[in-house]
């Protein structure tokens, strides 16, 4: 019986050992991170987004939801609009900020951007997805990062 418990306590503390050596090793192992691209970068206030898809084509609010949270900002909402139509495609800047929409508009590829400050939404800048945007011309962002667990993250290349 002793024994036995001798061997469950030499166990559990190479286990306890083993743990915090891979804990240590891994603050020293963790992959740089790669900064987005400049043109698209976003602030670094939080911009808050919503999405709406407003030319009826099915998911196109997603892809652009994707894309735009690849980027860095934070999209709270993505639905379709109350109504579809043939208007193009128009981010708008809600808070009198128009910089922090037109660099929305940049990383959807949307040139047409308007400044209508509503202080009753609890958000930043809307967008209206029209008839015109293409969601192909729009891939999320591969930032380079990669899950703790993968080891690909790891190598230096």
């Amino acid at each position: 019986m002793r024994s036995r418990l001798t061997q469950l306590g030499i166990l559990v503390a190479l286990l306890a050992v083993g743990t915090l050596l891979g804990s240590a090793l891994a603050q020293f192992l963790q992959p740089e991170p790669t900064p987005a691209p400049e043109a698209v970068a976003p602030l670094q206030e939080r911009v808050r987004v919503e999405v709406l898809n407003g030319g009826g084509r099915s998911g196109v609010a997603r892809t652009a939801t994707e894309a735009l949270r690849s980027a860095g900002y934070d999209v709270v909402s993505y639905q379709n609009a109350e109504t579809f139509s043939e208007e193009p495609s128009v981010v708008t800047d809600r808070v009198g900020r128009p910089e922090w929409a037109r660099r929305v508009a940049e990383v959807l590829r949307i040139d047409s951007v308007v400044s209508v400050p509503d202080s009753s939404r609890l958000l930043e800048v809307t967008v209206r997805l029209g008839i015109d945007w293409v969601p192909d011309a729009v891939a999320p962002a591969d930032t380079g990062s990669r899950p703790w667990w993968d080891p690909r993250g790891y190598i230096r290349r």
